[in-house]
């Protein structure tokens, strides 16, 4: 016997808010990338080139993002998809850290190489172009923010926005004091601190993807209390293959067998476990098995 709530729709619904947002802030991420690698071209500054470098995974892993989001809302049922295409939002978070990590590599190997011999840098053009991007970056927040408590594919483009716009306050300010003092050392060393900043930020949007791939429980969830929870329900003598797990943002998926004691109402026994998964634990798709103490084969599985 088995109880489930399907809310793909939801899912669906919720991802086809975010769509807008994310063209827009992808347009301008773009379009300033443009404006900013010529610039650090022109004026050799690595701090403003690690700001565009930085740029350029924001427009990548925003694009990833719109993808991601799109395929999954215009996916058509499959027989060999059984959970749709709602993976590909997580996928595109794991991508997006490494990426993040990629140039803050680069930009931390640059610094140091630059340090000993930093070059002059003509600081008017990338105080404007920093002043620019700031701005640029400013719109994309205001932009996704509200999608960034919803999705952790929004949430890891959201990020990127919030690493590159102190990014080009760092630009700004990098920009002001060699301007005001000629300290060539200035720029290599901002273009370090970009660098360190987005790491941390790297890996903890990483961490959480690669625990939703890997399908492990989410942080909030205490197995073994819910196990616990669901062996108190009058009835119920055993639960056993107790499995939780993330699909994606906001969908949290159950399953579990409950062995009831012979006579028990298996059908009240369901719907107390139902309504203990949605209120207590916020797992509204849940697939449960009812089955008597007298029957015997699960204990069977060897994985």
């Amino acid at each position: 016997m088995t109880g489930k709530h399907d809310h793909g729709s939801a899912a669906v619904r919720a991802g086809a808010r975010h769509i807008r947002p994310l063209f827009i802030s992808f347009v301008l991420v773009v379009a300033f990338m443009v404006v900013q690698v010529v610039a650090a071209l022109i004026t050799g500054s690595l701090a403003l080139m690690s700001d565009a470098g930085h740029m350029a995974t924001d427009a990548l892993g925003v694009g990833m993002a719109l993808a991601a989001i799109q395929a999954a809302a215009n996916a058509r049922v499959h027989p060999q998809r059984t959970f749709g295409l709602y993976r590909l939002e997580i996928l595109a978070a794991f991508v997006n850290a490494l990426l993040l990590f990629g140039v803050a590599g680069y930009v931390l190997y640059q610094a140091i190489e630059r340090l000993g011999d930093a070059p002059d840098i003509a600081s008017m053009p990338v105080l404007v172009v920093g002043i620019i991007g700031l701005l640029v970056n400013v719109v994309a927040f205001l932009l996704l923010r509200a999608g960034s408590k919803e999705s952790l594919n929004m949430r890891g483009a959201y990020l990127e926005v919030v690493a590159d716009m102190l990014g080009s306050i760092g630009v700004i300010v990098a920009a002001i004091v060699w301007g005001i003092t000629d300290w060539s050392w200035v720029d290599p060393v901002i273009g370090a601190a970009i660098g360190l900043f987005i790491l941390p930020r790297a890996w903890k949007l990483g961490r959480q993807a690669l625990r939703v791939l890997v399908q492990a429980a989410p942080d909030r969830v205490d197995v073994p209390g819910l196990q616990a929870e669901l062996a108190a329900i009058t009835g119920v003598v055993d639960v056993h293959d107790l499995h939780v797990w993330t699909l994606t943002s906001d969908m949290e998926v159950a399953t579990a067998h409950l062995m009831v004691a012979t006579g028990t109402d298996s059908h009240a026994v369901l719907d107390q476990a139902r309504t203990l998964l949605a209120e207590r634990h916020g797992i509204t798709h849940a697939t449960l098995q009812v089955e008597p103490d007298d029957h015997h084969g699960c204990d069977e599985m060897t994985w």
